[in-house]
């Protein structure tokens, strides 16, 4: 098995446990790290309590920002989430695009699809749908999305020059995308990088704040911004676990800093708008033609 598939199969089987195990137990935060105290510590995850669209049962608290908050969804937009987990930022852009958009969820967890789905059908919502498959290879035709959205994903990935190219894919001439994920500034002690539960816990995963804009400016996306950026602190607790006293105040103490940031970028091209008769066709699959008077 190559690293790049052993990586995957760390993350796939973390997060089925926490999809197992709900929010609840996997408070722990570092996206599901636990710490040798069992304390407790929130240092990724922000609030949604306050976020149209939210369903508490679709939130395990997995994610380090608010991408849809800053997404800029319209009425009758095709989303995509990218590690749409129990479905919660699909069901908040559902909010957004409405009853006449589309929202699809991608996740690799089976049990997370699962999820999602139960809670979507509870919901009532026939206009977003999970599949299941790899962020690097989504299981979607080309040119398909308005938006995509992600919410602390890319860092799982080890191979995220080949998402942000699939992102570039989906996305329609002059569509965009809004991604929260975690990044560095200064290298982290090889003990973090090393440590399979810290890649499943999105920090020894994540790279370099600029080679991570870099990856985006290569595959030619326009008007890229950070929409918002905050500084991750590890606490002590999970850090003993890695490294010595000695080596948690140098690593506290020097250049290396860990930041949540959202990242906004649009794909090249003109964005078609949508006519009301091609609206209409996605609901009349069956009618006597665009053209008919009968529809």
């Amino acid at each position: 098995m190559n690293k790049e598939q052993e990586l995957k199969d760390i993350v796939k089987e973390r997060y089925a446990k926490i999809a197992e195990q709900g929010k609840a137990e996997n408070a722990s935060s570092c996206c599901g790290a636990t710490t040798p105290t069992n304390k407790v510590y929130n240092i990724m995850m922000d609030d949604y309590s306050e976020t149209s669209g939210y369903i508490e049962d679709a939130d395990l608290g997995l994610g380090c920002g608010l991408p849809t908050q800053f997404a800029q969804i319209k009425k009758g937009d095709v989303v995509i989430d990218l590690g749409s987990g129990a479905g919660n930022d699909c069901f908040v852009a559902r909010h957004e695009t409405g009853s006449e958009g589309k929202v699809i969820g991608i996740d690799f967890t089976p049990i997370m699809i699962e999820k999602a789905r139960i809670n979507a059908e509870k919901l009532g919502y026939n206009n977003v749908e999970f599949r299941e498959g790899d962020i690097d290879a989504m299981p979607v035709s080309d040119n398909v999305a308005d938006v995509i959205v992600s919410n602390c994903v890319l860092n799982l990935v080890p191979n995220k020059e080949k998402v942000i190219a699939e992102i570039s894919r989906v996305l329609k001439p002059g569509g965009h995308f809004s991604i929260s994920d975690i990044v560095l500034v200064g290298e982290l002690p090889d003990a973090l990088k090393q440590d399979a539960e810290m890649y499943a816990g999105c920090v020894a995963g994540a790279i370099q704040k600029d080679e991570y804009l870099q990856l985006i400016k290569d595959k030619e996306f326009q008007n890229i911004k950070i929409q918002k950026e905050k500084t991750i602190s590890i606490p002590d607790d999970i850090l003993s676990k890695y490294l010595s006293q000695e080596e948690i105040n140098s690593f506290n103490n020097g250049d290396t800093g860990i930041f949540s940031i959202t990242v906004f970028a649009e794909k090249a091209g003109v964005k078609q708008e949508k006519t009301k008769l091609e609206l209409s066709e996605l609901d009349a699959s069956d009618c006597c033609g665009p053209t008919s008077s009968c529809c």
